[in-house]
């Protein structure tokens, strides 16, 4: 069967390009290709598109905002070209977006300082439109090596495309607060219509501690430190890129927990009635407030630096899906990877859920015949459904570079299940990589098994990455799966995103599983763009 596949990709590259797939890869029509589940190695693409990636270089800490003149979402995010120099990195670069689906990139928006300036490495900020002087403001960090590491600047534009670094602008740490001069940065700017006045928010250390500190200006200009932080961190860490917002009745902060040794980094949220209310509102007993399940997870550990935007409609929230070393799906995290956009839900309660932007859905409209492979273990087969029972599989034929699947999934109601989605399920290779929804433990979790081709079994090697849930109460899992190359963003119900990178997903066989309980997947439908 290797053989074959070897022959395949050979004919395909020996062709001319029109008969090659449009991202110049083997076509996965290919007759001899498509027939077979043998393991086929993907090749990650230079860029991406719908979750976007420049043809050089990854994105790192995106910056949205709504442009309220050209009336387009502007990501402002830090350029990673991993060019090896630890001096000079990060400038800002910008794309413009009206759907959340299709980008247009203007490329370096703030370039980096030189070594002997204050920003040769840049960090996060945020950026406001001043209807007054018509003019936008984008707050950054500048980092270098030498003391003090961090400090805030500031770069303007009357057109939000060209950019001027303002180097009369210079906010430092408030030292004489006893705030660490080498930890400043991600400014976060808004105006608060009902003080009539800018607010600033900047992480920031003080005595080892994790803060988040607060100026108020009336011009933009001149800053003016509020004696009470904004949020006082009592669980020793260091909460990055915070974003404040209201939306309805209810205020929001969305912020990026560095984590612990014994805790991973993700992107979490608080909320209350008022904006008073929500400083310091998890300060209570050491425990994270009751009435945020979840300790506010918005996505898994794959998903990072997420920040929102909202024009009248909708509230977005960005953040990036890390590339792992060695491009291997249990390889380290890297900084930085492709941009991943979820749509922000409020629930009745003030909770927050994520679901996948309409434009995103709409965009994977062209539908792919579901051909079945493989039936292992106790699966009976109904007109449109599976019911499988622990221990069974059904493979499907091979997957295109990208992706929407979508499905139904209900238990029994006396019944607790674990059933979920594998990728890169291939017949000659033990190991998989599977997407495990845990209705019976309240998780969502992405291993990488060995599963026995005969009888279904299969053996844990513990999660990669997870994020816990509340099961259904019905019973009944509603899930949409996207993927573009190696991303992979598993929607729950419209409630739950779990964002994960999968290696050599493309072009290779999928399934789905059940490996406790019973379910019924019904209704699979598979489409690309």
């Amino acid at each position: 069967m290797k053989t074959m596949i070897l022959m395949a990709s050979i004919l395909c590259l020996s062709m001319s390009f029109a008969a090659c797939s449009d991202d110049n890869s083997p076509v996965i029509t290919d007759k001899n290709l498509n027939e077979t589940t043998t393991f086929f190695s993907s090749t990650e693409p230079n860029n991406y598109t719908t979750y976007y990636k420049p043809y050089v270089g990854y994105v790192g800490d995106p910056m949205p905002f709504f442009d309220p003149v050209s009336k387009e979402f502007r990501i402002l995010y830090l350029q990673d070209d991993r060019d090896g120099n630890s001096t000079i990195y990060h400038p800002i670069h910008e794309l413009a977006t009206t759907d959340v689906a299709n980008y247009i990139s203007f490329r370096e928006a703030i370039p980096c300082g030189t070594a002997v300036e204050d920003d040769p490495a840049i960090g996060t900020g945020s950026t406001v439109y001043d209807e007054a002087t018509k003019t936008y403001y984008t707050f950054y960090t500048g980092h270098k090596a030498t003391e003090p590491r961090e400090v805030i600047l500031l770069a303007t534009s009357k057109d939000c495309k060209t950019w001027t670094k303002d180097r009369s602008f210079r906010l430092s740490a408030p030292i004489e607060a006893g705030y660490d001069k080498n930890e400043f940065r991600d400014p976060y700017v808004f105006y608060d219509a009902t003080a009539q006045c800018y607010r600033m928010l900047v992480s920031a250390l003080k005595n080892g501690d994790g803060y988040i500190i607060e100026f108020t200006s009336t011009n933009l200009h001149d800053w003016d430190l509020k004696p009470e932080p904004f949020f006082n961190n009592i669980w020793g860490r260091f909460y990055e890129c915070p974003d404040v917002f209201q939306m309805g009745s209810y205020w929001y902060m969305v912020y990026s927990s560095q984590g612990t040794k014994n805790e991973p980094a993700v992107v979490q949220y608080f909320y209350a009635q008022t904006l008073e209310e929500l400083k310091g509102i998890a300060v209570e007993n050491g425990q994270f407030p009751t009435f945020v399940p979840h300790e506010g997870w918005l996505d898994g550990v794959s998903f990072y630096a997420g920040k929102t935007a909202g024009d009248d409609t909708n509230r977005y929230l960005w953040g990036w899906c890390p590339t792992r070393e060695g491009q291997k799906t249990t390889g380290t995290k890297n900084w930085a990877g492709a941009l991943v956009a979820h749509r922000l839900i409020q629930n009745g309660d003030g909770t927050l859920s994520l679901d996948v932007p309409q434009a995103i859905s709409a965009k994977y409209s062209q539908s792919v015949t579901l051909t079945e492979k493989t039936k292992v273990g106790d699966v009976t087969v109904s007109t449109s459904s599976y019911t499988l029972k622990a221990n069974s599989f059904v493979r499907f034929a091979r997957l295109r570079n990208r992706n929407k699947i979508t499905m139904t999934a209900t238990i029994p109601e006396e019944n607790e299940a674990v059933f979920g989605l594998s990728f890169v399920d291939c017949s000659d290779k033990a190991e998989k990589a599977r997407i495990f929804i845990e209705d019976k433990y309240n998780f969502l979790k992405l291993k990488k098994v060995e599963v026995n081709e005969k009888t279904g079994e299969w053996n844990d090697a513990g999660a990669i990455t997870e994020r816990a849930i509340t099961p259904a109460a019905d019973n009944v899992y509603h899930i949409e799966v996207y993927t573009e190359e190696s991303v992979c963003i598993v929607y729950i119900n419209g409630r739950y995103a779990f964002t994960n990178r999968i290696y050599d997903l493309a072009k290779n066989p999928w399934a789905i599983f059940c490996t406790e309980g019973e379910v019924t997947v019904s209704d699979i439908k598979l489409s690309t763009y």
